[in-house]
């Protein structure tokens, strides 16, 4: 029996860009997507983005096709294979490691755009303003590439960033009923719309229950079951995300950012981050700086 094809991003790479940075970019026909028609795995991330004609995509029991423009992010572990490629295929290959996917971001500030993220951005079929955006972003990444530089390095990371960040809103937000499996997962699904939209002054999980038409038991009961939280972890772990953007990128005081997420107080702001955290809000600042710091 034939041992599974991995591929290791070092061996890709060009020799001069394993030492300076962590992605790889290429542009994709039929020829060079030959050697990922066959069933596979990676040990980084792929972003492939189809300029032109269309593929059949499985990734492991899922199948897609994929028509120009959409795009596909292929985790690292992740049986694919790319079949039945059209003639007039034409595409942009992007991979990347763990660093340039926001991983640390995803599941500590983000944690809440997490949930089935593997799944989501497997394919995405993006409406014309948001494929428009991409593409001058991948432009920029590529232009940066070609002359790759220190200062351009960081350039083409932080597009790159910026354009997995997109993808994880968009999929987030436009999960719709039509994507998600089951009722339970529509049910979620409309509860972190929801909350989204009203974290910041509706804090009860009877208030989401009664939108939702629901008991607030039986809420609770999904959002454990889908997420492994409880409706109200879900609800403060949404306020605690916000905290964190706002001690980290914004130049709000602590009394303007208790009164922008509806704390009564500075004091009641305090409180919630010590009874999640067992910290302060400045002690939570400190170390967000010298977590983030560049």
């Amino acid at each position: 029996m034939a041992s599974m094809i991995v591929y290791h991003l070092k061996d890709i790479q060009y020799k001069a860009e394993r030492a300076i940075t962590p992605f790889h970019i290429f542009d994709l026909d039929r020829e060079a997507l030959a050697a990922y028609r066959e069933p596979h795995t990676k040990d980084h991330f792929c972003l492939l983005f189809v300029k032109k004609g269309r593929l059949n995509l499985q990734v492991e029991d899922r199948r897609y096709t994929v028509n120009a423009p959409h795009i596909c992010v292929i985790f690292p572990g992740q049986l694919s294979s790319k079949e039945l490629l059209s003639d007039d295929f034409e595409g942009k290959l992007i991979l990347f490691d763990e660093v340039l996917f926001c991983s640390d971001i995803l599941k500590n500030e983000l944690s809440i755009y997490n949930y089935n993220i593997s799944v989501k951005l497997n394919h995405i079929e993006l409406p014309e303003a948001e494929t428009s955006e991409i593409e001058m972003l991948l432009e920029q990444v590529e232009k940066s590439y070609q002359d790759l530089t220190s200062i351009k390095k960081e350039q083409a990371r932080f597009y790159i960033k910026i354009i997995l960040l997109k993808l994880v809103e968009f999929v987030h937000t436009k999960w719709g009923n039509s994507q998600l499996s089951n009722e339970n997962a529509k049910i979620y699904g409309k509860f972190l719309e929801l909350l989204e939209r009203h974290y910041k002054t509706e804090r009860t999980v009877g208030w989401y229950a009664e939108k939702l038409q629901l008991s607030p038991k039986k809420l609770n009961e999904i959002t454990r079951k889908i997420a492994g939280l409880t409706s109200i972890e879900t609800i403060h772990a949404r306020i605690m995300n916000e905290i964190k953007q706002l001690l980290l990128l914004s130049n709000y005081s602590h009394k303007e950012i208790a009164f922008e997420l509806g704390f009564n107080s500075p004091a009641a702001l305090n409180k919630f981050v010590r009874a999640k955290l067992d910290e302060t809000p400045t002690n939570l600042q400190q170390q967000l700086a010298q977590m983030y710091k560049t």
